[in-house]
């Protein structure tokens, strides 16, 4: 079986190692494409590095528009010369479809997505365009499909990686508080993103509503988990803080030690005030109670609250079917409001640990992992297309 894979970032490099490693488990096959080190790891030779294709945000894909444009002709190409048996391509949308497309109005390879739109929150119309190069999508979330199905693609539920991920145990927490000095106080995770214009934006905030929890807790303990690229500009955010958290550093330490000190913190913090994100599974994977909280520009704010239909964006909330986890979006992004519902819940979290057990039950904890689970599907899609 000869796959070709598409990846343009980190988070898809993962998915498609784990994919890549379920359909060897599966079958006999052959990979080709683009991928980070992960899937090159897995047996792929990417055909040029993945990063070229990092790019987010109109100011930093405007310089790159012909380059990334010349990258798109040139892996559609590569897919019709060597005709794979299939085309998966991993989320990056903006990159990945207009590679679909283009190998699709030349060809009959079948194509499978992995990551679907978040079509249920907002702009639906992006399933109808992408059902017309997308035969298959492969979902992250269980009430995915049906909007799939919906506007004409295959829909699979594989499994969200977040159940896959390393989860510490109690005495690596207790270790954790240990080494910090921090045994019986309590302590509150912040996390105020990984993109640099989210925590210029956040950390500001997030500071000014911590003053209202250090007056209730005098004694409160901070720690902040940091991505290499935003280590110095949290540290520079945070000088004017009422209490000066710990900064968990990835640099000058190996991958997997900055990994397991930051699952050890996830599971010793009392609770956490976060962005919104992704980063609510992650915290619910560790069972810590939290609050979610975000701000935009004034013209995302303006566009995207027009153009939203839920009304909540925690994924926790929307994927167990609660509202047990606090949330202060947009206008509502203010300190004062935010330090009195992070309190509250540091007090009693309330509905928080059964919404989050719920969770990670529906996103497939406890069952196959994520990775095999796509393998199948992508199966089951090209023995049903054979048939």
């Amino acid at each position: 079986m000869r796959v070709f894979l598409v990846a343009g970032e980190a988070s898809g490099d993962k998915l498609g190692a784990a994919l890549m490693s379920g359909l060897k488990a599966l079958v006999d096959v052959e990979f080709s494409g683009i991928g980070g080190p992960l899937m090159e790891a897995e047996g792929m030779v990417s055909r040029f590095p993945m990063d070229e294709l990092s790019v987010m945000g109109i100011a930093e894909v405007l310089p790159k528009y012909r380059h990334l444009k010349r990258r798109i002709a040139e892996t559609a190409e590569a897919v019709l010369e060597q005709q794979p048996d299939v085309l998966i391509t991993i989320d990056s949308p903006d990159f990945c479809l207009r590679v679909a497309k283009l190998v699709k109005a030349k060809s009959s390879i079948r194509t499978v997505h992995y990551v679907a739109p978040t079509v249920w929150a907002w702009r639906s119309g992006r399933a109808e365009k992408m059902a017309k190069v997308i035969d298959q999508v492969l979902a992250l979330f269980p009430f995915e499909p049906p909007y799939m199905e919906a506007a004409g693609m295959e829909c699979d539920f594989v499994g969200h990686p977040v159940v896959a991920e390393r989860v510490a145990s109690a005495e690596e927490a207790a270790a954790f508080r240990t080494s910090y000095g921090i045994e019986n106080k309590p302590l509150l995770m912040v996390l105020p993103g990984s993109r640099r214009g989210e925590v210029s934006r956040l950390a500001p905030i997030f500071g000014q509503a911590l003053r209202g929890i250090v007056a209730a807790e005098p004694n409160l303990n901070v720690v902040i988990p940091t991505t290499a690229n935003v280590t110095e500009l949290v540290r520079e955010q945070v000088k004017d803080w009422p209490v000066q958290p710990i900064i968990l550093n990835p640099i000058n330490q190996s991958k997997d030690a900055y990994l397991a000190e930051k699952a050890a913190c996830f599971a010793a913090a009392d609770a956490a005030l976060a962005a919104s994100g992704t980063v609510s599974l992650e915290l619910a994977a560790a069972d810590t109670p939290m609050v979610i909280a975000y701000d935009m520009n004034w013209l995302s704010r303006l566009i995207i609250g027009r153009m939203l239909k839920i009304d909540t964006v925690t994924l926790v909330n929307l994927v167990s079917e609660t509202r047990a986890i606090p949330e202060f979006i947009g206008k509502h992004c203010i300190p004062e409001d935010i330090s009195k519902a992070m309190l509250q819940v540091m007090t009693d979290p309330g509905q928080q640990h059964d919404a989050m057990a719920l969770t990670m039950e529906r996103l497939g904890k406890g069952g196959e992992a994520p990775g095999l689970r796509a393998a199948r599907a992508v199966l089951r899609g090209l023995n049903g297309r054979e048939s």
